[in-house]
């Protein structure tokens, strides 16, 4: 992997309103208290990376929102892929889970989502950064990772350098790209944890009524709004989260926990949603409707196993 002055990249002009250098996450230290972090759409993250040969959870930029500029320095090829949110080069439109080719001087700019909430651009070989406790990902409320270790997002005058001067997998396009234009977006859950507790009138509405997705919604987690649902639970001992855990406080309204999680948690919970389904939740809009729709295990394997093998 090469990190020389002849890889510098890109350079930030303006950061927009959130963006992150994040991969595939910060495993096997939650026992430390430290979360997991990563892309939260680790899917479309993914097929950018895919397109330039690099491995899936290479890292990347995650762009929320869009206001995102960034200036070339050398020749390069990009890829990018996500939600719409409106990227230019020079003025001239970039179609997302598409490749292509920057020139020093050229500019590119992202404006407001259109379709989505997040972007996530891939460099050759992955953003040259020094990993910390086997990740780079940014986890701001815990300062660790991205590009000095802090956990801070991107400002302006930053640089980001390639870990490779060339891509690989010149021939690669994707045939039918992912969209972000339901209507009503179905989330698989893998139910468990406290599920029983739950009465039968709560289970009942939790699968077959919509929710809506909360303004208050960030990488910690998503609020949904709809019926009350109510369990007998009573106190409980937290208890480890995991990705996607469907939580439910004392005002039955769930929250699903995603990347930059708390590790611990003592409210019931329905059970978790699919790491797909949390890559799709990640770019749901507040105002979006969605369903909960039970999965098994066994279920969650296998679109898991047919996931990767799309980038083998």
């Amino acid at each position: 992997m090469s990190t020389s002055k002849e890889n510098q990249a890109l350079v930030v002009r303006d950061a927009g309103a959130l963006a992150l250098l994040q991969d595939g996450g910060r495993f096997g230290v939650r026992h430390l208290g430290v979360t997991q972090g990563g892309a939260i759409d680790w899917v479309s993250l993914g097929w950018a990376n895919w397109l330039l040969g690099n491995a899936a959870g290479a890292t990347g930029i995650e762009i929320t929102l869009g206001g995102f500029v960034v200036e070339a320095q050398v020749p390069l090829t990009l890829a990018l892929a996500g939600g719409d949110l409106g990227a230019t080069l020079d003025g001239e439109s970039i179609t997302p889970y598409s490749r292509f080719r920057v020139e020093p001087g050229q500019t590119l700019a992202f404006g407001q989502a259109t379709s989505g909430l997040r972007a996530y651009l891939a460099l050759p070989g992955g953003v040259a950064v020094a990993p910390f406790m086997g990740s780079a990902s940014s986890v701001v409320r815990e300062c660790l990772g991205g590009l000095d270790g802090e956990g801070r997002a991107l400002a302006a005058d930053d640089t980001i350098l390639a870990a490779a001067a060339e891509a690989a997998g010149s021939d690669r396009v994707i045939e039918t790209p992912p969209t972000f234009t339901a209507e009503t977006v179905a989330l698989d859950v893998t139910t468990g944890a406290q599920i029983a507790q739950f009465d039968g009138a709560s289970l009942f509405a939790a699968f077959n009524e919509h929710w809506e997705i909360d303004a208050r919604a960030d990488r910690m987690g998503v609020r949904l709004t709809g019926p009350v649902l109510r369990n007998g639970a009573g106190g409980m001992i937290s208890e480890g989260i995991p990705l996607g855990a469907v939580q439910v406080p004392p005002d039955g309204q769930p929250i699903v926990l995603l990347n930059d999680r708390q590790t611990v948690g003592g409210y019931p919970r329905l059970g978790a949603l699919t790491p797909l389904a949390c890559a799709r939740l990640g770019q749901c809009a507040p105002g979006s409707r969605v369903r909960l729709r039970p999965v098994s295990a066994c279920q969650t394997r296998r679109l898991m196993q047919a996931q990767f093998a799309r980038w083998r």
